[in-house]
Parts: structure tokens; sequence; C-alpha cells
């Protein structure tokens, strides 16, 4: 039996101001898989995980979310996001999106929903237990690593069945890297999430991820296991530095 798509795109383009970033995508996340984005700088990456948030419109093609299919073409991008967010989708961006002058836990509260299913603070603190020290500190005053994992935890506080994670690893340490895409894993396993990543450290989320989308100039050139992609060193080439 095949696993449930929570995720498909379908002949997806989209962009800014009329002009197309990303190019005829077609991409699949199934629950409690992985599947990361990676590809050079400007690639349609970040586009992409925009354009999935409904914060960017199609141009066109079709995204299904959870087994809704959208081909909005019009710019609302709050509605859209809004009407995303209440099927099931969290978005971690690549800034964290954190409200730097509260405290941990008031940014955590905020992410707690009103009703409906959620996760409780308790649970996310064990996926992220180094968090339990610093909940009382403001979170601009946090270190980097500390600031994903805030974001993270709050964003799992809906309990999503779709996650996704734009640039991870900005700014940090490949060991605190290598930490959280760990915890990736573990929530992936434990609560069936689909999680697609954007990440640049592409050796250590290949080792993690299931599946790989290998993107250049806004289209994907490869799409299939991460350990087949890790073992091809010239495609991986061909994405980051081109056919030159």
């Amino acid at each position: 039996m095949s696993a449930e798509e929570l995720l498909r795109l379908e002949g997806v383009s989209a962009g800014y101001d009329g002009t197309a970033v990303v190019h005829d995508l077609d991409l699949v996340v199934t629950r409690g898989e992985i599947v990361t984005l990676i590809g050079s700088n400007g690639a349609g990456k970040s586009t992409t995980l925009l354009t999935i948030s409904g914060l960017v419109p199609l141009m066109s093609g079709t995204i299904t979310v959870l087994s809704t299919t959208s081909a909005q073409r019009r710019r609302n991008p709050t509605g859209e996001v809004w009407r995303r967010a209440r099927r099931g989708v969290a978005h971690v961006p690549e800034d964290r999106g954190l409200f730097f002058d509260l405290t941990g836990m008031e940014n955590l509260r905020l992410g707690q929903p009103r009703k409906g299913d959620s996760v409780s603070i308790e649970q996310v603190l064990q996926w992220f237990p180094q968090l339990s020290a610093v909940l009382n500190r403001r979170a601009g005053l946090l270190s980097g690593g500390e600031q994903q994992m805030l974001a993270m935890a709050r964003a799992m506080l809906s309990k999503p069945q779709l996650l996704l994670v734009d640039e991870l690893s900005l700014g940090l340490a490949p060991m605190i890297v290598e930490q959280l895409l760990s915890v990736l894993r573990t929530i992936a396993t434990e609560t069936g999430t689909g999680i697609l990543v954007v990440e640049q450290h592409v050796q250590l989320v290949l080792d993690v991820a299931d599946r790989a989308a290998l993107m250049r100039q806004g289209r994907i050139l490869f799409d299939g296991a991460a350990a087949e992609l890790k073992q091809r060193p010239e495609l991986l080439e061909s994405g980051y530095l081109g056919d030159e």
C-alpha cells in the first residue's frame, strides 16, 4: 500500500510581479517522510516553500495539501496562508519568525492553538530539552541554535501534518545542524508529520532525509532517494555549479 500523500505539486510555476522564479515543479511529500530541497542560492528553494504555504501565488499548476487542491492565482496571501494553516501546514521561515522582545515561553504560548488538536509544551520540550533552561529569557537574547529550536518547537505546537522548514542551518555550526536534523527525524517518526526542509549542509541532510529534490535555476534536476543522490557527486556538482 502506498504511503499517504500530504503534499503534491503538479506543474507548479510561481514568482513575483509576473515573473516566474520556479518552473513546472512536480513534488510529493508523504506521511512521516523527510524531503529536502537543496541547491545553490537563488535556485528557487525558498520561493517553493513560500508558494506551498500560500505567500507566493501560483502562476500555473496545482498544489494539493491534505487532499485539498488549489490553483490559487489571486494575490490574497493572508487568506491562503490561514486556510492552509488550518488544514495542518506549519512554516518555519528563514528568519525564524520569532518575537524577539518576548520570552521563549511567551513565544511558545502564542503558537498554541485556541482549539483543535495540539501538542503540549511539555511534549515539544522533550524534543528540544535545551529550551527548558532559557524559556524565561527574551528570544532576541538566545543563541542562533536556541532560536531555531524555539521556532521549530512553536511550529509543532499546532500538531501540523506538514512542516516546512526554510534554511534550517542559517548561521549555525554543523554540530547544531546535525542535532536539529536528528530531532526532525524523531518528530517525523513519532508523529507521522511530513517534513519539507531547505538545507545548505548537503551531506548532513542527505544522511537524514528520505528523499531529496535538487534544484537549479528554478527547476528540479533530481527527485529521488537521498541515498542515491549522495552517491552521485557529479549530479550534485551540476546542480550547484552548472554545466561549466
